[in-house]
């Protein structure tokens, strides 16, 4: 039986041998959940990037510009770091490739380099992620992106959810990060977004006037895209 692990930061990362594992990077607040949106509604692929300037010189290949640091959308640029940028129609995105650059998911992405396989997972796709676990049957690290390093609440409740839905296929309760990420969601999982009023990113997210990102980035299940990254590039495999 296959397992399923939970990295709770990329600063973990090194204590985890990805090598023949699938890497389920998330970062539901907000980068992982807009990469999925903008799959969703037409985007051919994104470009991931760590710096900014890289991103923003994408432009001159054609390409649309997302970037976010600090929460915030960053300067010269098409998009931020919100789903909604990919859904108000502001901005025509199907059809069209994007750069992203963001605090922390993207960072997460390039570091989880040495998997198998890098999935992006979001609520919004948590259940097309999982039956795309269950096809391929191999060893899952789920790599939370957190905050600057740092742990974070709403991260770790997507792995409890993804190992919720496993259970049956996924030993998933063989290492404690996963049980306590499992405990996490029971405890949350009657009302997530009440319970994610405690975590400080939503708390940062409210303060720059973002909570309806959280609201949207916590439904389940609106999306059957599930984005792989491969040779720089994040595409659907549907």
């Amino acid at each position: 039986m296959p397992t399923l692990d939970i990295c709770f930061s990329p600063e973990l990362l090194p204590l985890f041998n990805l090598q023949g594992r699938v890497a389920v990077v998330v970062d539901i607040l907000r980068a992982t959940s807009s990469i999925v949106t903008a799959l969703a509604q037409g985007v051919t692929h994104l470009v991931p990037f760590s710096e900014l300037d890289d991103c923003r010189a994408m432009a001159a290949q054609g390409y649309l510009t997302a970037a976010e640091r600090d929460g915030r959308q960053a300067e010269s640029v098409d998009l931020g770091n919100s789903p909604f940028g990919y859904l108000d129609g502001v901005v025509p995105v199907r059809g069209r490739a994007v750069a992203i650059t963001t605090t922390n998911g993207t960072r997460a992405l390039h570091l989880s380099a040495a998997a198998d396989e890098i999935v992006v997972g979001a609520f919004l796709n948590i259940g097309a992620v999982a039956d795309y676990l269950r096809q391929l049957g191999k060893d899952v690290v789920v790599v939370c992106a957190g905050w600057k390093g740092n742990f974070c609440l709403e991260d770790t409740l997507f792995g409890g959810a993804l190992a919720a839905r496993l259970q049956a296929e996924f030993n998933a309760t063989g290492s404690d990060s996963t049980l306590a990420a499992l405990d996490l969601w029971q405890a949350a999982q009657p009302d997530a977004a009440a319970y994610l009023l405690k975590s400080s990113h939503v708390r940062r997210l409210n303060h720059l006037e973002a909570h309806k990102d959280m609201e949207f980035c916590i439904r389940q299940d609106e999306y059957g895209v599930v984005p792989v990254f491969r040779e720089g590039k994040i595409q659907s495999r549907i």
